[in-house]
């Protein structure tokens, strides 16, 4: 295991590194401001592309050997093998769309597609799981900033596209060859283990604020530029200053350890070098060892006969020596809310239920954006990279409130957050029904509505994860978790989109497909996959909610005592 650094300012300074490297891990968004060149120039059909859709999302979310080695390898170095994975793969893509090579295979394409959006899934395991063990009190909040920076990176990227790239689709993969791994190359040293804040930190709330309120503004002001920058198209000078703000808001996040340096909690100061304080302490600490049975919580009273009450259970065998004896303890099985291995997640329905719902709703909501530009064009829309701003100011959004939601209804009415899950699915459904019938001045909203709730899957999934079994394997239970992403974009995407759109294509007597027809049958099935999630995360919430009462009966999460981290 990697050192662990102490102190109170190494977990925010690696949480604002992670901002950046999230950024990164979101290259895979990029897709569809790259793909209709590649169709193009390459001569592809619309499932062709589809199919490189399937790439970039199998890419994107097979995380198992990050999930596995993130335990093994310092953070530093699963980093370092994500901006190499994106150094290889979009360097290729970059030679073959900007015909540097002339010939080069469609398979060999899909294999660099695939290595080159499979550098997001170590980027974000690298920095999740780091920061997710650096603040266990604050899962959901955490989950919800990181996520949600993720789901802004698509419009950083098309801010990037539009002004200083000039809509080059070979300039943008040139950036990403490069750019990408100097950004991971820069801030890999800071994103370490460190000594996780105390459960009664009363800072820790305004400091999680103060990055939440910058991640807004931040959002607002990408959606504004390039709305601007579309509309208005202004010179070099205003686009490189569009680019700098968008820099320092980045940066902003660096504000709380700067903080932290100039004005140190005098509290913790005194606390450490006043000799009466340390007496006192020591005298906590002295009746905290003595008598740790005489004042037990209601939570933990309650977490152990919640315990108690499940299938297995400690069995205390007492053998006999002699004058002596010996206690041994059978090891029993763990129970939800503790930490599981791999393999014993497997075989728990819950964990099957929060699969399939995450997948089902995850699945339909990346067809959509995989097929964004191609729906944009079937609707009569001329520039689609407004679509995919708004798709992703939306989804960081869903993600950002996804987590602070789901946070604040789990402490104050211990609410499972799979509810959200079922909420936002609920919503969707409608949403691909709007899509379906193409009615006029609809689409924006809908993909808006669709964003919202899209990153709303991820904010949730990921605490309820590492709620129900634990942080020490979080990693490789995350990632796969996050396979319900290609799975969905092979199902809905590559089969079902990519069928449905070439047959009225065909229809029509070419290769690009017009009207509400071009997808309708696709968002009808869309619309039946995300009923049939809603439903699954309903029982999941149900299922789940003693868990959810024991966990945070005292108001705040409370670490099962068989956790380590």
């Amino acid at each position: 295991m990697p050192a662990v650094k102490a102190g109170s300012r190494p977990p925010w300074v690696g949480l604002a590194a992670a901002v950046w490297v999230q950024i990164a891990a979101g290259a895979g968004y990029n897709f569809p401001l790259y793909s209709p060149e590649l169709k193009s120039v390459l001569g592809y059909n619309q499932r062709q592309l589809t199919l490189l859709g399937v790439a970039n999302d199998i890419g994107e979310n097979f995380g198992m050997l990050p999930g596995v080695v993130c335990n093994r390898l310092p953070p530093w170095l699963v980093l370092l093998i994500g901006a190499a994975s994106c150094f290889i793969g979009y360097g290729v893509l970059w030679l073959a769309l900007s015909r540097t090579i002339d010939v080069l295979p469609y398979w060999a394409l899909w294999i660099a597609l695939c290595i080159a959006t499979n550098s997001s899934a170590w980027l974000g395991t690298g920095v999740l799981v780091t920061n997710m063990r650096n603040f266990p009190y604050s899962r959901g909040t955490v989950a919800g900033i990181l996520k949600g920076y993720i789901g802004l990176s698509a419009a950083v990227y098309t801010l990037i596209y539009t002004g200083v790239l000039d809509h080059s689709p070979s300039k943008l993969l040139l950036l990403l060859a490069l750019g990408l791994p100097a950004v991971c190359l820069a801030m890999m040293y800071f994103v370490r283990p460190c000594s996780p804040a105390s459960e009664d930190d009363s800072s820790e709330h305004g400091h999680f604020l103060f990055t939440q309120i910058v991640s807004v503004f931040l959002g607002l002001y990408l959606l504004t530029a390039t709305l601007l920058d579309n509309v208005l198209s202004p010179g070099g000078l205003v686009t490189y200053i569009f680019f700098g703000i968008m820099v320092l808001l980045l940066l902003s996040p660096l504000a709380i350890p700067l903080k932290m340096t100039l004005y140190p909690n005098k509290k913790k100061k005194s606390g450490i070098n006043t000799p009466s304080s340390s007496s006192d302490q020591l005298s906590q600490l002295d009746q905290d060892a003595t008598e740790p049975l005489l004042a037990l919580s209601s939570s933990a009273t309650n977490l152990s006969s919640f315990q108690e009450s499940d299938d297995s259970s400690d069995v205390d065998i007492l053998l006999a020596e002699g004058e002596g004896a010996i206690y041994m303890k059978k090891k029993r099985k763990p129970k939800r809310g503790e930490d599981f291995r791999f393999r014993e997640a497997l075989i728990k329905a819950d964990f099957w239920l929060l699969f399939l719902g995450y997948f089902l709703g995850v699945g339909s909501g990346v067809t959509v954006l995989n097929n964004l530009a191609q729906i944009g064009i079937a609707a009569g829309v001329n520039d689609t990279t407004i679509l995919l701003c708004l798709f992703s100011f939306c989804n960081f959004v869903g993600r950002l409130g996804g987590g602070s939601v789901s946070e604040y209804y789990v402490r104050s009415k211990m609410l499972p957050r799979s509810i959200w899950m079922a909420f936002t699915q609920m919503i969707m459904v409608l949403t691909y029904l709007l899509f379906a019938l193409g009615l006029n001045g609809t689409l924006y909203f809908s993909t808006a509505l669709l964003g919202i709730c899209y990153g709303v899957q991820f904010s949730v999934m990921v605490p309820t994860a590492s709620e129900l079994f634990g942080l020490k394997h979080f990693g490789i239970i995350y990632n796969f978790m996050l396979l319900g992403n290609p799975l969905g974009a092979f199902l809905l995407s590559a089969i079902l989109a990519g069928y449905v759109y070439d047959n009225e294509a065909e229809k029509q007597g070419g290769t690009t497909c017009l009207g509400p027809s071009c997808f309708g049958l696709t968002f009808f099935v869309l619309a039946g996959v995300c009923a049939l999630g809603s439903v699954l995360s309903v029982i999941l919430t149900v299922r789940i909610r003693p868990v959810y009462q024991m966990l945070y009966s005292s108001g705040s999460f409370r670490l099962p005592s068989t956790s380590q981290h």
